[in-house]
């Protein structure tokens, strides 16, 4: 009978890891590279103000669905303030018209209808499956018997759909319309090459049923309200602690070797990190086959970012929170021409800002080894992070007249910033990118086990095509139960 485990990162999957390893008897202890909780689920303060990485909506914060249990049982949402948004996104376009994606099915249906009436029916069509799939809460844990078979029956005619959509793209479905602003606009409201048009759908659903809100207090204080819990049921976290090696013998996982060289041993190992990292460098590659391979060689990747962060005195609420815009001119950025920007504020979350002040960022797609090289010169990184910095800041001075007088702070984060605090490869801060050719991964997702290696599981993103925080959530707490499962014991999950 194991007793022990390893984990490896204190993101949200290793933190869950650790949080169900412990209500299920096991001694755990998690390695982290960097001195805090939540990997990329971060925020950092400048100034004053608190620019957050990665939390904009967040799903399972309706009381009672499955994945707000999840979020429960790891003392992640209890106490914590929800923000339900009434847009998720306003898309310009070149002459100033607008698409707005409104949370609510209803008012997306007007919405669309008033821009062009003679698209009723596929409007309706449309807003009828947002209303369908926003409901659909598959149970985490899978019934088995009568129950099962009842559900799979009551799930069947939404399968159907699920994989029309699933690969049917944006751009695409788009040409169902006649209207030519919305042709040209909609395949921007999620602007991914290939994007399945289930993704919006399921997004818009959620927040038709208001199970996507904003926690307030952001990303950091989430993954610190997890922490909490782990430490709470009495996990062992230590920072600062770099894993080089996870150590094998006779073809078994046995623990980690540390960057400082000393060993951790363990009856099993989780690695919650980067996959490439894991598969190629902790463990040399010698524990993998064509599929997984082909994985690392052709699944494309979230593109790398760079986010840009302002803050500024002044109050920016009674503006969209969200919106997509053409930009006069092109610019270029790390050798890219850029013809659009957005922008997001979060005067909606008081934590973020001081009264009356605001944060404002934006996120721009980029290419990796472009900063991977200038990074080695730091002069010329620098500047160049600071002429990004100021194209922002023109264009945030375009929209809000007089803004650059009230900008006290300008904070750039590129894909180096991410793999220095992450390790993610080639700085993708969301792993596989979900597309029409392989959204089917998005629900099965990819095997948590490597071939000839025993002992080991592997939780996160990078198991979980399309990435964010819920699948990575549920990435852990399905690994404690594949663990369960093995040894024989009854999985426990409970609520503080």
């Amino acid at each position: 009978m194991a007793e022990s485990i390893v984990i490896i990162g204190a993101g949200i999957a290793g933190l869950s890891t650790g949080c169900y390893g412990r209500m299920n008897g096991y001694d755990t202890h998690v390695f982290e590279m960097h001195n805090a909780p939540g990997g990329l689920c971060t925020s950092w303060n400048r100034n004053g103000y608190v620019f957050d990485g990665c939390v904009h909506w967040l799903l399972g914060t309706k009381a009672g669905t499955s994945f707000n249990r999840v979020w429960m049982e790891l003392g992640a949402l209890q106490g914590r303030k929800v923000v339900d948004h009434e847009e998720f996104l306003r898309v310009e376009g070149p002459e100033g018209k607008a698409l707005v994606l409104y949370s609510d099915a209803g008012r997306f249906e007007e919405h669309l209808k008033s821009l062009s009436p003679k698209d009723a029916r596929v409007i309706e069509e449309l807003t009828k499956n947002i209303r369908r799939f926003g409901k659909l809460d598959p149970p985490i844990d899978k019934p088995g018997g009568l129950e099962g078979f009842s559900m799979l029956f009551k799930m069947a005619p939404m399968m159907m759909g699920f994989k029309k959509w699933a690969k049917t793209s944006l751009q695409d479905y788009s040409r169902n319309f006649t209207d030519p602003f919305l042709r040209s606009i909609f395949p921007l409201t999620f602007d991914v090459l290939k994007f399945p048009v289930l993704g919006m759908i399921s997004t818009l659903g959620w927040m038709n049923e208001r199970n996507a809100g904003y926690p307030i207090g952001g990303s950091l204080e989430m993954a610190k309200a997890i922490e909490k819990r782990y430490l709470d049921l009495g996990g062992e976290i230590s920072y600062r602690s770099r894993v080089e090696k996870i150590l094998v013998e006779d073809g078994k996982a046995t623990g980690v070797r540390l960057a400082d060289g000393t060993e951790h041993k363990a009856d099993i190992v989780v690695s919650a990190a980067d996959g490439h990292a894991t598969i190629f460098d902790m463990l040399d590659g010698a524990f993998i086959n064509d599929t997984i391979r082909g994985y690392y060689r052709n699944m494309p990747l979230f593109p790398p970012i760079i986010q840009v962060s302002l803050g500024v005195k002044r109050d920016l609420s009674p503006e969209p929170h969200s919106v997509s815009f053409p930009l006069e001119y092109p610019v270029r950025i790390a050798g890219r021409s850029i013809s659009r920007m957005s922008y997001k504020h979060f005067c909606y979350d008081p934590t973020m800002a001081p009264a009356g002040k605001s944060v404002i960022t934006t996120i721009i797609e980029t290419d990796y080894e472009y900063w991977k090289a200038l990074h080695d010169d730091e002069e010329m990184y620098r500047e160049e992070k600071e002429r990004v910095g100021s194209i922002f800041t023109a264009e945030m001075e375009k929209r809000f007249p007089g803004i650059r007088e009230d900008i006290e702070t300008v904070d750039v984060a590129t894909p180096v910033t991410y793999v220095r605090y992450t390790g993610n490869w080639k700085g993708s801060f969301e792993g596989w990118l979900l597309t029409t050719e392989n959204s089917t991964l998005m629900i099965k997702g990819m095997p948590n086990t490597l071939p000839g290696l025993e002992n080991f599981y592997m939780a996160g993103q990078w198991i979980k095509p399309g990435g964010g925080l819920p699948p990575s959530a549920l990435s852990g707490r399905e690994t404690v139960q594949a663990i369960c499962k093995k040894y024989g014991s009854k999985f426990q999950a409970d609520m503080p």
